[in-house]
């Protein structure tokens, strides 16, 4: 399904962004060509500048509103880091019955404002939500995505996997959960999700991937928890593999739904930065809580 968008933000800036943040280029590259786009007076610097998330603008939901208790704390992960810091946000209910679960899993660069503003979105509607940060063996989250970016880099492939699936576990074996469980990740994230109900099958009861790496074709069987996946009409890169994995998915009778975004960018939900795309994201949002409801609270 495509529904119609128009991009903000000259798309070339936008692309080149995007080669940036996922490691295809280097700071310094990124600036010569941004350089090549400035017009008007306006220098690269100033180019670059404005593609870098502004976190404060962004935040719907504050970390204090009285709908949600939010705090850190920290899950075992025996075949990851070992131990790993995430941010745990309860709904507020008049009982104390317990909660579905959603695990938020982060971009390439750790647990920055905007995923924890997601879970607390999260939170708002209804969900307990657990947002791991991947970054926690060295320290956690730096406070900006540059580094971030860097350190996540440097954390192998598996331990990552492994810290989230352990995430996922522990939220699902919580004393404030039903027991259901979701995954909803963004990028990086949204790869993982993936991954996730792979590695879960049945013990994962849905699963929403927002513009994230495809898996492996061989490997689609083991899914189970039906699928809810988001991209951006514009993100060639990652739009590059669905083809493969519909094919997979449909062959082994998977129920999923996709929507594709028309005029949308890679990373069009994250508020923080000029990739956002407020009509696009708000109604892949709205679809999502529907689809979390329908399968988590049913």
């Amino acid at each position: 399904m495509t529904d119609e968008f128009k991009p903000k933000t000259d798309q070339r800036l936008i692309e080149l962004y995007d080669e940036y943040a996922h490691g295809q280029i280097d700071r310094r590259e990124f600036m010569r060509r941004a350089g090549a786009l400035a017009v008007g007076g306006v220098s690269a610097a100033a180019l670059a500048q404005s593609m870098l998330p502004q976190y404060a603008l962004a935040q719907t939901i504050s970390f204090t509103d009285p709908r949600l208790r939010g705090s850190y704390t920290e899950y075992p992960s025996p075949n990851g880091s070992g131990t790993v810091r995430g941010y745990f946000v309860r709904p507020v209910r008049e009982s104390a019955t317990p909660a579905p679960g959603v695990l938020v899993i982060h971009e390439n660069r750790g647990l920055n404002p905007y995923i924890e503003d997601v879970a607390r979105r999260l939170a708002i509607e209804g969900f307990l939500a657990l947002a791991p940060d991947g970054l926690s063996t060295l320290g956690g989250y730096p406070g900006n995505d540059d580094e971030g970016r860097e350190m996540q880099a440097r954390i192998p492939a598996e331990q990552l996997k492994q810290d989230m699936i352990a995430g996922a576990r522990f939220l699902k074996g919580h004393a404030e959960c039903t027991g259901k469980l979701a995954a909803i990740g963004f990028c990086w994230g949204g790869g993982m999700v993936n991954t996730l109900a792979i590695e879960f099958g049945d013990a994962l009861d849905a699963g929403v991937p927002f513009y994230g790496p495809q898996p492996a074709a061989s490997d689609v069987a083991r899914i189970t928890a039906p699928l809810l996946i988001h991209y951006g009409e514009l993100d060639t890169r990652i739009n590059a593999g669905w083809a493969a994995f519909e094919t997979a998915l449909q062959a082994h009778r998977i129920e999923h739904t996709m929507h594709m975004y028309a005029g949308a960018n890679h990373g069009f939900h994250n508020d923080s930065t000029p990739r956002y795309d407020e009509q696009a994201a708000t109604l892949a949002w709205d679809r999502t809580v529907t689809f979390l409801r329908q399968h988590l609270q049913a």
